[in-house]
């Protein structure tokens, strides 16, 4: 007579929870931006390409250079979630097209995740006028105080005479 180590539905839970931690069940990555095709790309010819040929092959641009509308940014960023349901970013890029004012295609350049700029954050506070109350002053701070208008013959005139 032979027992087994462990009934057969539980390791068909077993197997189950065992397989929880596969790659099976990540979720898909997630593209957010304008990503550019890189065979589309090529089909750009700086020199002869125009703003509305560029525009009908690759879309509209993400965004316009604020201080010179030639400048076209295509922005693209992957991210897939991780632990903890936060965002990990797998992949950025820019792909920046510049014109000239009579609208043909000048350059060609990509930006990739190697070449962006870190913007660190700055841990300093900034300075506000007053002090810091404590936990007693802010829990008892305005008992007693009555304002100008309260409780000095209910009138609410400057003087303090009634309003008739």
């Amino acid at each position: 007579m032979r027992f087994p180590l462990f009934p057969r539905p539980f390791r068909a839970f077993l197997l189950i929870a065992a397989l929880g931690g596969c790659s099976v069940f990540v979720p898909p990555a997630q593209v957010r931006g304008n990503r550019v095709d890189p065979a589309e790309l090529q089909r750009l010819h700086p020199g002869t390409t125009t703003e509305a040929q560029a525009r009908d092959l690759l879309g509209s641009p993400t965004a316009q250079g604020t201080f010179d509308q030639n400048d076209w940014y295509y922005i693209t960023e992957t991210t897939r979630q991780t632990i903890g349901g936060t965002q990990g970013i797998e992949d950025q890029g820019v792909v920046v097209l510049r014109f000239d004012g009579a609208g043909i295609l000048r350059g060609v350049h990509r930006i990739g995740r190697k070449q962006a700029l870190s913007a660190p954050i700055v841990a300093r506070t900034t300075p506000s006028p007053g002090g810091s109350a404590g936990f007693f002053q802010q829990l008892l701070g305005n008992v007693g105080r009555i304002g100008p208008d309260l409780g000095q013959g209910g009138g609410g005139s400057p003087g303090g005479a009634p309003v008739p």
